[in-house]
């Protein structure tokens, strides 16, 4: 197993990939090929390219967060994106981790590898651990600010197998999100998605209100890449908010056993995107992982490992082999955005 590292890509390129590259190389034992320019990443790994199975493609090019998605990968072929998921296309790696520009991986992605048979929109799913006992699948993210009922049906489905193969959840409850747990709420998107959701053959368990989610009440929760984004960056807000409020508790203005007392660490530890380090890609024909573009070495090494669950769980092609029907409800697109 190879898995394609961007060493190019995130606020703390190379040298905080690369150290997470090298403790993912150690702990799962896989393969790793760190994308990027080679002088530079020869002198960072070198010394650990002796006793670990790691490996340096050279890409000189480097596609910045402010330029354009398409036209940078379309002009800069040699770009760590182009490169990283070209080696999937052709079998050179199982998968693709980044951290950088989402709008290049996913146009990369979407370009070279391709729409499983049957799915109009791939997706962005990221585990909610924010319920220790009870994480959760998001999807989507971020892949899809304008959406019909039925590409959150799509979503639904995908998240069920991902659940399914990755938690060992035989019967993933899913969940719409929604501004109430009434059939009849929301927009003509949410309404017409309960629909469509309840017709499905899924485990589908009704709305679920924002302030639910915490509660272990689904295990896959669906809405639209606009909503969803807005979901997480605002818990990686309140993570951050935390994250200094434990700073603060270690230098004095907090006691550590007050900390303790609560579970403010592992409080913390649950809502820091530094645990979870990426997000996948789904409904592409290979695995991608996308990582916050200010991961250090833990969260590359955790999105890494992610990387590998999906490869060891056969994800992507159980999601290939899956048949993505619609339910006999046709629901109207009336007031539907006609742009989704």
């Amino acid at each position: 197993m190879i898995i394609a590292v961007d060493a190019s890509g995130g606020e703390y390129a190379p040298h905080e990939i690369v150290k997470g590259a090298v403790k993912a190389a150690q702990d799962f034992k896989i393969g790793i090929a760190l994308v990027g320019k080679k002088e530079i990443l020869h002198v960072q790994a070198r010394r650990h390219m002796k006793d670990l199975d790691i490996s340096i493609v050279d890409a000189p090019e480097y596609i910045d967060d402010a330029e354009s998605p398409i036209e940078a990968v379309t002009k800069k072929q040699n770009s760590s994106i182009v490169v990283g998921v070209n080696m999937v296309k052709t079998g050179k790696a199982a998968a693709f981790v980044s951290a950088g520009s989402t709008g290049a991986v996913m146009f990369a992605a979407f370009a070279m590898l391709g729409r499983v048979e049957g799915i109009e929109r791939p997706a962005i799913g990221s585990i909610i651990t924010i319920n220790i006992t009870s994480p959760f699948l998001l999807l989507d993210c971020g892949a899809n600010p304008n959406c019909r009922p039925k590409h959150l049906l799509q979503f639904a489905q995908m998240g069920n197998i991902y659940v399914r193969e990755v938690f060992g959840v035989q019967k993933p409850r899913i969940a719409l999100l929604n501004n109430g747990e009434e059939e009849k709420k929301g927009n003509a998107l949410t309404s017409q998605t309960y629909q469509v959701l309840k017709a499905s053959d899924l485990n589908f368990v009704g709305n679920i209100e924002g302030q639910n989610l915490s509660k272990g009440m689904a295990d896959v929760v669906v809405t639209d890449g606009f909503t969803g984004n807005v979901v997480l960056k605002t818990l990686e807000g309140v993570g951050e908010a935390f994250l200094k409020l434990k700073t603060i508790g270690q230098t004095g203005s907090t006691s550590d056993s007050m900390q303790m007392d609560v579970g403010f660490g592992s409080l913390v530890k649950r809502i820091d995107y530094r645990e979870s380090g990426g997000a996948c890609l789904l409904g592409l024909n290979g695995n991608v992982i996308i990582s916050h573009g200010r991961s250090q070495a833990k969260a590359i090494r955790n999105a890494i490992g992610m990387a590998k669950q999906s490869i060891d769980r056969n994800v992507c092609q159980i999601i290939q082999q899956y048949k993505f029907t619609e339910p006999n409800v046709q629901p109207s697109d009336t007031n539907v955005d006609a742009n989704a």
